[in-house]
């Protein structure tokens, strides 16, 4: 056991002392798919002392080509993410303390599990919950490192509250429709590239060395070998509501989210955006092609079938998800097919 980490410390930036320093940091995870499974398994691997991973969905088989940390017997019992992973990072490292949530990470978990913690990274797939990250991370001072990847390509970059720019600046507006995973599909390298950059950045936060941050926005295809590092520390705002001068941190508060009920007497989900949109209904029928039956598009809406739901989607992006009461299904439903 005393020799663990011993190549690790034989780095010179990270030595004893870093080690030290990791077996004492606490780093929340959110999200436990492709880049939070890889995130846990690295954090834990490398002796981090506490891990506490956040996620609302469950194992499906869908999952086993890129998640690592879960087993064929997980997906089909369709174990909770958070606690598949919980059990399987415990076996890999029983001196790292992890605890795995089975929540959506809303405004109250984030009062609740963020003050504690020493790092955030953002294992997520939607924007929604990366401006909730952002606005605690602001709100808190702490750091957090963004990741997302789809297709081939990726991207990454370290927020630091009170020295970089914030999300809330690079994207001055909330974008509810894109490419997901389900789809345009993911391949494996893209996702390890990523998290090879997250916890890279995050080892780099962990041991105080500030200085070898990368300090851009990292972007990547491997398909098409590209690569960018694109620096944007210009783009921090005096006047942004989430890291200015004058800030209020909007997407704290409820009314920037987004707004679940279950129709009275139906077996029908809404699910409304914080603000009306204008969606390109023919771009979002041409992505959901490979994965959706029955589409159906009139100028004023989109309907579809997919895993046996029926979404109807408005051009204002409030859609309604027949088939279910249950508010997570229609929410993964919505981030996994729709973009969030």
């Amino acid at each position: 056991m005393n020799d663990r980490y011993s190549r690790q410390t034989l780095f010179a930036p990270i030595g004893e002392k870093g080690q030290e320093k990791l077996k004492q940091a606490h780093v929340l995870v959110v999200g436990a798919g492709a880049l939070g499974t890889h995130l846990s398994e690295g954090l834990v691997r490398a002796g981090l002392g506490k891990l506490t991973i956040i996620d609302r969905d469950y194992v499906e088989w869908s999952n086993l080509q890129r998640q690592h940390l879960y087993t064929e017997e997980d997906a089909r019992i369709q174990m909770p993410k958070a606690i598949a992973a919980e059990k399987r990072l415990k076996q890999l490292n029983s001196d790292v303390s992890v605890r795995g949530i089975v929540a959506e990470l809303g405004v109250q978990e984030m009062e609740t599990y963020i003050p504690p913690v020493d790092l955030m990274i953002d294992a997520t797939d939607n924007f929604e919950t990366r401006m909730l990250l952002n606005d605690a991370a602001q709100n808190y001072s702490l750091p957090w490192i963004y990741g997302a990847c789809t297709g081939s390509y990726g991207l990454t970059y370290t927020f630091l509250p009170g020295r970089t720019p914030c999300l809330t600046c690079l994207l001055g507006a909330l974008p509810m429709a894109g490419e997901t995973c389900d789809t345009v599909g993911i391949i494996s390298p893209a996702v390890q590239i990523v998290t090879a950059n997250q916890l890279s950045e995050a080892f780099k936060l962990l041991v105080g060395d500030y200085e070898s941050l990368r300090g851009t926005l990292y972007y990547f295809d491997i398909w098409k070998n590209e690569q960018a590092s694109i620096d944007v520390s210009s783009m921090k705002k005096r006047d942004c509501p989430s890291c200015g001068e004058s800030r209020s941190y909007p997407y704290l508060n409820e009314d920037h989210h987004s707004k679940t009920a279950v129709l009275c007497g139906r077996d029908t989900v809404q699910i409304r955006p914080p603000k009306l949109l204008n969606l390109d209904l023919d771009q979002l029928a041409n992505q959901l092609k490979s994965v959706a039956e029955n589409i159906n598009i009139n100028p004023y809406l989109i309907q579809f079938t997919i895993d046996k739901h029926r979404l109807v989607l408005f051009k204002d992006g409030r859609v309604l998800i027949h088939g279910t009461k249950d508010i997570t299904k229609a929410k993964s439903l919505y981030n996994r097919y729709i973009g969030g």
